[in-house]
């Protein structure tokens, strides 16, 4: 069993940055960001594992993933309204090759709220 905790949401104007940060209870080697804003389905928004990198197409130009061996963290530039979701942290012992799947990840964080104000 992995315990995620999420950390660093809040409210924002347009253009302004967040750092979002997860810590795990112990190592998993894919740890991935997802959000989800009301009436809309949870989407994947990044995905690391080791040093490889994915992003959703929509933010790849402003959002980094990085990692540590217990935490990952994401870096929000450039916000936008549609950025407004509850953001939450996923982690699972492999990651697999293709889109981000909210169902390829076993472990999950309770969220945290990013609402960015136009």
């Amino acid at each position: 069993q992995v315990q995620l905790v999420e950390s660093g949401g809040g409210s924002v104007q347009a253009g302004g940055s967040l750092r979002l940060s997860c810590a795990a209870s112990r190592y998993t080697y894919c740890m991935a960001w997802f959000r989800q804003a009301p009436g809309k389905e949870r989407e994947g928004v990044a995905r690391i594992g080791g040093n490889s990198a994915t992003y959703a197409d929509s933010v790849d130009d402003r959002f980094t993933i990085s990692n540590a061996k217990n935490t990952v963290a994401l870096q929000m530039n450039s916000l936008k309204p549609e950025d407004t979701a509850m953001y939450y942290c996923a982690a699972e012992t492999y990651c697999r090759a293709g889109p981000l799947r909210a169902a390829d990840f076993g472990y999950w964080g309770q969220g945290t709220q990013v609402t960015v104000s136009s």
